[in-house]
């Protein structure tokens, strides 16, 4: 097998590799970042009582006042009364008093209301933060065996990279530009096999010319079709099984 597609192949699995750290690295993060999301449930939750605390608050503050209106005027209507002159007027009265106290009625209910709500709300504030100290500690816990995965993870990717920068250093420098086109848009299958004659990137049989190339292996060569560089597999793994037996016997 020429050297260069060797180099490619070998290349294409590199990237593989790397690119197959990422979803890895999510993985082992999917535990935390649901962790992390339940808490800023819980935080947005107490943002959310603690607004409606407020209107709340405002609306007793508003009843309350209304309230102390109230009871100035039931105490104005017995300076009226002692200067009533006519049963129409007193009359008139009575039903304006009458009024007056269901609006007082109506007023402290409302206020007995609003304060059981508030007390509803200080009670769930205070859950939701009894729940997010009581997620302090198991968060810190998962965050550390995180990390810790994570910093395994980035330490094998770390050394699948250098083993790239090393085959970039030996590879020319055209054929990385070339390989590196068709990867922008083939991503992981920039370089791949061809089986029963066909591109194992887009499952198009190539004519005999083609896969003549392909089993020759002299040269780089490209589907007629889709344009990924092609290979063949038995070659590529005699090679590797060669090797390793060079090495072994070394």
């Amino acid at each position: 097998m020429n050297p260069y597609i060797k180099q490619l192949v070998t290349l294409a699995e590199i990237d593989k590799k790397i690119d197959a750290y990422e979803p890895k690295i999510a993985q082992i993060r999917t535990g935390l970042d649901a962790k992390l999301q339940e808490q800023q449930a819980l935080q947005n939750q107490i943002v959310q009582y603690e607004e409606e605390l407020t209107d709340i608050e405002q609306k007793r503050q508003k009843n309350e006042a209304h309230l102390a209106e109230l009871n100035e005027k039931l105490k104005s209507f017995e300076q009226k009364s002692a200067a009533i002159k006519s049963e129409k007027e007193l009359k008139a009265l009575q039903l304006e008093e009458e009024i007056a106290k269901e609006q007082v009625a109506f007023a402290n209910e409302e206020i007995e209301r609003l304060e059981k709500l508030a007390e509803q709300k200080k009670e769930m504030i205070e859950e939701a933060k009894a729940k997010i100290e009581q997620m302090r500690e198991e968060l810190e816990a998962l965050q550390k065996t995180t990390e810790e995965e994570v910093a395994k993870i980035e330490q094998e990717r770390l050394k699948v990279f250098e083993e790239k920068q090393k085959l970039l250093s030996e590879m020319n420098q055209n054929i990385i530009v070339y390989y590196e086109k068709i990867r922008r848009w083939a991503k992981n299958t920039a370089v791949v096999p061809v089986r029963k004659q066909a591109c194992y990137g887009c499952y198009m049989r190539i004519n005999d010319h083609t896969y003549s190339s392909v089993i020759k292996g002299e040269e780089i060569t490209s589907c007629p079709h889709c344009g990924r560089i092609l290979y063949l597999e038995s070659q590529f793994n005699n090679e590797e099984e060669e090797q390793s037996e060079e090495s072994a016997s070394l």
